[in-house]
This record gives C-alpha cells, structure tokens and sequence, in this order.
C-alpha cells in the first residue's frame, strides 16, 4: 500500500490559488508538485490535474475537476492545525476567515485555551486550537 493522503476536490478551477494560499499560510510548507491538463483535455488547458503539497509535513492531494459534481466541501471533514501561540492562531483564522464563513469564532469553548473553525473562501473547512 502506498501513502494515505487528504485529497482536496476543486470544482472552480481554483486548486493552485488554494495551494498557493495554504503553503504560504503556514510555515515549514511547500508544492510538492502540480500536473496540468493539456490542450487534449479533458479538463480546462492549464488546470490541476493533479498536485500535491505539503502542511507542516502532512501531504495532500488535490484537483481541479473536470466533472461537476452535485457536492463540494463539507465541515465534517477539516484540516486540524494545532498552534503554537493565541496569535498564531488569531492570525491564521483571519485570513482564512477572509470570504469565508465562521462556523465557531475565536473563543474558549472549555476543551482548549482558544479554538476557531472556519470555512474558507474555496469551501474548506479548518480548525485552529490552541491546546492548554
């Protein structure tokens, strides 16, 4: 068996943007790689067929469709970041939170000293804690 990895959907040929949005959101992060649809297709010339990059060590595979699906991101899936300060965390939720959605703003809910959940503006769900 090869590797696990997250794989991320993108149905708005937004895939690199997110990438490139993601890595430089967070340090020691980085593109892995990035295959692109041709001239032939079937997706859009210049689109992500296929990329991988890397959080903090923890790779994911992402797209950007071709199909259009009836579906796209859902919150009960996210991507977990645990950090490292309050202004860490403060940092990254705002500017994931930038045309995105709050689904629990920055508080302490009694599980951690603060913690923060947000769709971003690709439809990515993420959660950012600050354990005690």
């Amino acid at each position: 068996m090869g590797k696990v990895l997250p794989f991320l959907m993108f149905q708005e040929g937004n895939a690199e943007e997110a990438m490139n949005f993601y890595t430089s959101l967070v340090k020691d992060s980085e593109i892995l790689s990035i295959v692109r649809y041709g001239a032939e297709g079937p997706g859009d010339e210049g689109t992500v067929m296929q990329a991988r990059f890397s959080l903090k060590g923890q790779e994911f595979m992402c797209i950007d469709s071709n199909v259009k699906h009836q579906f796209t991101f859902t919150p009960s899936f996210s991507i977990y970041i645990t950090c490292d300060s309050e202004e860490e965390l403060t940092e990254l939720y705002e500017k994931l939170l930038e045309g995105g959605q709050a689904l629990m703003p920055i508080d302490n809910y009694g599980f951690s000293k603060k913690f923060g959940w947000v769709n971003d503006r690709f439809g990515v769900s993420w959660q950012m804690d600050l354990p005690f």
